[in-house]
């Protein structure tokens, strides 16, 4: 069996440093993945029910801010570049594998509830804190922020708290 080669993470670290540099110098802000579903959200929302759109002080000031379309956004394309970049670097690494990994212990079910249970409360929380974690730990830290300092600490700190309880449905 041949070993598994990944970029020397020092090398990554800096490279994405650079790229958020980049980013804050060319956009005047940093990396963030939860701005592209909330202009996904709007989007949908005004597709189905655009007077509920015109009616509603969010919806309608996030649809104006996008000239009228959120969905060319710029986050929309940094996500949709993320998935494609990383379809393209498991395929040429060899380790793209279409599967579903969990725990002998659970059912492919439950695995798949949990995962979206889990998408769904850091989704709630990334709308609640005003960015994900890349906007506002990763980008808070790149400008030495105190708020993106405690943002990460907060996420570790709380993943290991959390990570006991929810250990059986992995391990």
């Amino acid at each position: 069996m041949s070993e598994t080669k990944y970029m020397n993470p020092y090398l990554a670290g800096f490279l994405l440093g650079l790229l958020l540099l980049v980013t804050v110098f060319i956009t005047g802000r940093g990396l963030g993945a939860s701005g592209a579903v909330k202009s996904g959200v709007v989007a949908i929302v005004n597709t189905i029910a655009p007077s509920h759109t015109d009616n509603t002080h969010f919806y309608k000031e996030y649809f104006e801010e996008h000239s009228g379309n959120p969905l060319k956004s710029w986050l929309v394309f940094e996500v949709i570049g993320v998935v494609i970049g990383a379809f393209i670097s498991g395929l040429i690494s060899n380790r793209l594998k279409f599967t579903l990994e969990h725990s002998p212990k659970i059912t492919n079910n439950i695995r798949i509830i949990t995962a979206l249970l889990g998408g769904a409360l850091f989704g709630f929380g990334a709308q609640l804190g005003r960015g994900c974690t890349s906007g506002a730990a990763l980008s808070g830290m790149g400008v030495l922020s105190a708020g993106g300092i405690i943002t990460m600490l907060a996420i570790f700190g709380g993943a290991y708290a959390f990570a006991y309880f929810f250990r059986k449905l992995w391990i």
